[in-house]
């Protein structure tokens, strides 16, 4: 018998679950999905799952489809070893983003998370822009961001790196550190904790993997070298799973590597990410200052007196522009869905009313 609190089950989850539903169905966490099979924890142990048929057809979009890190409930099929997924369960957190390609739809990457580690490797492909695109995402989801820098072996100013990226996120823990060699691994684990739950996030050949693997202390995710001519990284993970750590108690979520990391939503975690930027706007001599050349411009004035990098600033524009044009296409979506759902509500209200021929 596995106790599911030491997965992270808690009175949030527990008060969602009807007095029927306790009588009649399980609880468990979603641990792995593999296209239409979810890999489910429960009470007795590991088993696979699948939807109903109305689930999966009436879920909105598919974010309301499981994922990994989800609660579900659902019902045990003794006769074949698996289990059937009837209802997912508010989560309390969930990092999401653009779905890569051109089909404009929100994917969820990991649900229900209190701890979000993004990953960068201190090589030729340190970024502080894109750390700074994760962070507001990050942000977004209501989990709390920490920084991890791999690599640190192999990068000779590690002390500037950690400068640098400390300077664009202000109370945000950073840590530098070396999967290979062993060092300042131990320093995350101030954030692992019986119960909690965290996910790794990064680009492919940060160290993931490798990451996962120590803190979990066997080989629980497959690993492989970058490339020598680019330091660019290979896919090694394919899918995204949760895993036991045994010596802290946590859990942590491996994720493959996002090469398009397109916000959904943002308006809030980019006023975090970003706080410094938006307080000096706040002090602009008009309120309405474009940021450009107006006189009394306190942006203008940072950038000039080196106070705020140019670099940031247009960082910030363009995730601004970003989150904004996103927010004006998911209004679109929903006011179309909307009409969708009172035609469907209306016609079958008819259909329902309609007078018999004589």
């Amino acid at each position: 018998m596995t106790s599911l609190d030491q997965w992270g089950w808690c009175a949030y989850f527990d008060s969602q679950v009807t007095a029927d539903e306790r009588a009649t169905l399980a609880h468990a966490r979603v641990v792995t999905e593999q296209k239409s099979l979810y890999g489910i924890q429960t009470a007795t142990g590991q088993l696979w799952a699948d939807l109903t048929g109305r689930m999966f057809y009436e879920a909105e979009s598919r974010t309301g489809l499981p994922a990994v890190g989800d609660w579900v409930l659902c019902a045990p099929r003794p006769a074949d070893g698996r289990a059937t997924i009837v209802r997912v369960l508010e989560r309390r957190t969930m990092f999401s983003r653009k779905e890569a390609g051109t089909s404009g739809k929100q994917q969820t990457i990991a649900a229900n998370i209190d701890v979000a580690f993004v990953v960068a490797s201190l090589n030729q492909e340190f970024n502080p822009r894109r750390i700074e695109r994760y962070l507001t995402m990050v942000h977004e989801s209501g989990a709390r961001p920490v920084v991890v820098l791999t690599k640190s072996d192999l990068c000779k100013n590690v002390d500037e790196c950690i400068a640098e990226i400390q300077a664009i996120c202000p109370g945000v823990d950073v840590h530098a550190i070396s999967s290979k060699a062993g060092l300042g691994v131990e320093a995350l684990e101030v954030h692992l904790a019986v119960g909690v739950t965290a996910v790794l996030l990064g680009s492919s050949g940060v160290g993931k993997s490798t990451l996962v693997n120590f803190l979990a202390g066997s080989m629980e995710q497959a690993v492989k070298e970058v490339r020598d001519d680019d330091a660019k990284g290979r896919h090694t993970t394919t899918a995204r799973r949760l895993v036991h750590l045994p010596k802290s108690g946590a859990m942590i979520i491996d994720t493959p590597g996002m090469r398009e990391l397109a916000v959904w939503e943002g308006e809030q975690g980019l006023s975090t990410a970003f706080g410094d930027i938006e307080l000096l706007m706040a002090t602009c001599r008009f309120g309405d200052c474009k940021h450009d050349t107006e006189p009394g411009c306190a942006i203008k004035g940072a950038v000039e007196s080196g106070v705020l990098e140019l670099g940031r600033l247009e960082s910030y524009r363009k995730l601004a522009r970003e989150v904004e044009f996103q927010a004006r296409k998911n209004d679109k979506v929903a006011q179309s869905e909307q009409k969708k759902k009172w035609a469907k509500v209306h016609m079958e209200h008819r259909k329902k009313n309609r007078t018999p021929r004589e």
